[in-house]
């Protein structure tokens, strides 16, 4: 019985072995494949942020692009986790043709749809990761086909979700709108992305930024109403303050379900700390409170008076 245990592990051994070098034998047989050079070498649109070597060099053969599915680079890892992926769909896709009837039950053609559209997602992924570090025109073409997977696989997910998780009280009244609405969205999501991608390395970082906390920051309703326009500060006191209040009951809910289970495991002594440390924190609590509620009464009689003598 040692024997055959021991043959069995010396197979094992050996197989793992033949895994590990297949990356080594891969790169014997392709010794002239061109090394990884850093982000000044390819262009700016080519370049990850913080990422500053493993970049495939441009305009080689196509048979070196694929041949670095194999190949330590910037996209390693985003090719094999999609590859990854679309190998377990496609593994379970055969498990349900086993047991579902995808011709003749009406029923699982939703699953279908989005077995398909994950598996198209899955692969157009791979294609754009493997191949679009070519050139610039295979980079917008294999990218402008992976947001196309990206939409497919949205209106998958809608048909599922339409036909399988809405309540049926709820699906004759979305029913005319539903799957145009999905349609429409998933059609503007491929759109977005594509111009995202072509359009996104002509405009600096700072524009998006600046576009971003234009609607935090600049005071439109104040500029409207300039004698009854509420503070921005007094806004944002209310919420701070108001936040920690109701964010420790969180703390009395969760101790008040699984005291017990503190006690036994850390002793009561720790179970008391707890205690003690939710009082410390109610107290803090309760002087934020009233230091901030002073203030604010201060600044809301402040606007008030103001609103009243600019007759707003």
């Amino acid at each position: 019985m040692a024997t055959i245990v021991m043959e069995s592990i010396g197979r094992v051994f050996i197989s793992l072995q033949q895994i590990w070098q297949v990356p080594q034998l891969l790169t014997d047989a392709a010794p002239s494949m061109p090394s990884t050079v850093r982000d000044t070498e390819v262009p700016s649109y080519f370049r990850e942020r913080y990422v500053c070597t493993g970049y495939r060099p441009l305009n080689q053969n196509w048979r070196y692009y694929f041949l670095s599915l194999f190949q330590r680079h910037n996209e390693t890892l985003n090719i094999w986790t999609h590859l990854v992926a679309f190998l377990v769909l496609l593994i379970k896709l055969c498990q349900l043709t086993e047991t579902v009837d995808f011709i003749s039950d009406r029923h699982s053609w939703p699953l279908l749809i989005l077995v398909l559209s994950s598996l198209t997602y899955s692969a157009f992924s791979v294609v754009a990761h493997l191949l679009g570090g070519k050139s610039d025109l295979a980079h917008y073409c294999f990218y402008f086909l992976d947001y196309v997977g990206v939409a497919q696989y949205q209106y998958g997910s809608a048909v599922v979700h339409f036909y399988y998780a809405v309540d049926e009280s709820v699906h004759g009244l979305v029913s005319g709108i539903f799957m145009p609405t999905a349609t429409i969205l998933s059609c503007l999501s491929c759109l977005g992305c594509c111009y995202g991608r072509y359009c996104n390395h002509s405009l600096p970082t700072w524009i998006c930024q600046v576009v971003c906390s234009f609607f935090f920051t600049c005071p439109l309703p104040e500029v409207c109403f300039p004698g009854c326009s509420w503070n921005r500060d007094i806004k944002m006191s209310m919420f701070i303050f108001c936040c920690p209040m109701y964010q420790t009951h969180t703390f009395e809910l969760e101790y008040m379900s699984s005291g017990k289970l503190y006690s036994n495991l850390h002793g009561i002594c720790v179970a008391a700390l707890f205690v003690g440390l939710y009082t410390c924190i109610q107290i803090k609590d309760c002087h934020i409170y009233l230091h901030q509620s002073k203030s604010l009464k201060n600044a809301l009689k402040h606007e008030l008076h103001a609103g009243l003598v600019f007759g707003c």
